[in-house]
């Protein structure tokens, strides 16, 4: 029986990647889906090449594309729902950007269905409201961003209490050694130019602020159950290590491999087997016969201390953190405030919020635009004062 998959984010950076593993693999995957965000003629070619049953523009207009897709089309976020109802894949891979995401992922949970999570802003925002659905229904989050897939694969078959520590690995983005001197000079386009991977622009610049290792600290807080102590951070540029577990007997088990997305993708994909990855080629250990590490340095870094303080706060945090961030970096890429200001904003932010409780999505939601709300409120205070930086 092929396991009926559906693709959300088709025209990211994940997306295509998932459909190009899809494709060399039709005899094990039926693909019933597409989901893309505005991206109404990328999507349209994919629904011509994959023939899914269904496919959805989440924003925009796409009356014309509907017209030429060869499938059902679905368009907003009520959509996106409707579709994954017509479709019921057996797996959901989703990789749409940003708190939007949120529902699909609920919806996958929910209905006890497999979610292979490429959208960490998911569990981020309601992460504890999403546990304890999948808990309730028997559903399986599968990890799919390179560092929580290779905790799960080092933590196979081991209890939590023998868990020391797992180790994140960061490879420090493009300015790990700029002066911070020269950090309010830093441009989009320079923020842009990630050293090791290939991402959308919100994960890129997230990815130099450090704020997206931030959320990937609460991501594995809610993925593992591990408390914020038991959770280190390290910087590791090469990004061969993908992460580590440190056992109580003093063993460390790592998964190593080159910094491909394909690898973590098909191995949710192809849950609980290993597929075969023909033509690529892995890890090479005397081609990298050096692998460095360290320490986070919190001033260059200082999104990483806010990881823990929102686990500290509780509640709604996750989601006033991630809606601020979303907020401040549209305003840097839009060349607004400077780039500093992106994590200045998000602190002001959360420091000025008092958390409520997550018992719902609309709870989240609610969180959402309050944070937003109050993150634009500032910029446009500090418009008003010729300021670059967040008062």
């Amino acid at each position: 029986m092929k396991r009926r998959i559906a693709v959300l984010g088709s025209t990211g950076s994940v997306g295509v990647q998932a459909l190009s593993l899809i494709a060399d693999r039709q005899d094990r995957f039926e693909l019933v889906l597409l989901g893309a965000r505005r991206s109404a003629a990328a999507l349209l070619d994919q629904a011509r090449r994959f023939r899914p049953g269904a496919v959805c523009l989440a924003e925009g207009n796409g009356r014309e594309a509907s017209l030429a897709a060869d499938c059902a089309w679905f368009e907003g976020e009520g959509g996106l729902l409707d579709a994954l109802e017509q479709t019921q894949p057996e797996l959901v891979l989703n990789a749409i950007t940003g708190a939007a995401g949120l529902p699909a992922s609920e919806w996958t949970l929910r209905t006890g269905r497999t979610l292979a999570l490429a959208n960490k802003e998911s569990l981020v925002v309601a992460g504890a409201h999403l546990r304890a659905l999948a808990a309730s229904t028997g559903a399986r989050i599968l990890p799919v961003d390179s560092e929580h897939c290779a905790i799960a694969q080092c933590l196979h078959g081991e209890r939590l209490e023998r868990v020391r520590r797992i180790w994140l690995t960061a490879s420090g983005g493009p300015f790990r050694e700029r002066p911070l001197a020269d950090f309010a000079s830093i441009t989009p386009a320079e923020a842009l130019r990630h050293p090791t991977w290939d991402m959308g622009p919100r994960i890129t610049i997230g990815s130099a602020t450090m704020m997206n290792k931030a959320f990937e600290v609460l991501e594995a807080h809610w993925l593992f159950g591990l408390e914020p102590e038991r959770i280190a951070v390290v910087v590791h540029p090469q990004s061969i290590v993908h992460s580590m577990v440190e056992f109580v007997d003093g063993s460390l088990v790592a998964q190593l491999g080159v910094p491909d997305m394909r690898v973590p993708i098909l191995y949710c994909l192809g849950w609980p087997d290993r597929l075969p990855f023909e033509g690529f080629s892995p890890f090479d250990p005397l081609r990298f016969a050096r692998l460095g590490f360290e320490p986070i340095d919190e001033r260059r870094f200082p999104a990483i201390p806010l990881a823990y303080e929102v686990l500290a706060r509780g509640g709604d945090s996750g989601a006033t953190l991630n809606a601020a961030d979303e907020v401040a970096t549209a305003a840097f890429l839009a060349g607004r405030i400077a780039f500093p200001a992106i994590t200045e904003l998000v602190t002001q932010v959360l420091r000025a919020t008092e958390p409520g409780p997550v018992r719902s999505l609309d709870d989240a939601h609610r969180a959402d635009r309050a944070a937003r709300a109050a993150a634009e409120l500032r910029l446009a205070g500090a418009a008003r004062a010729g300021a670059q930086r967040v008062p």
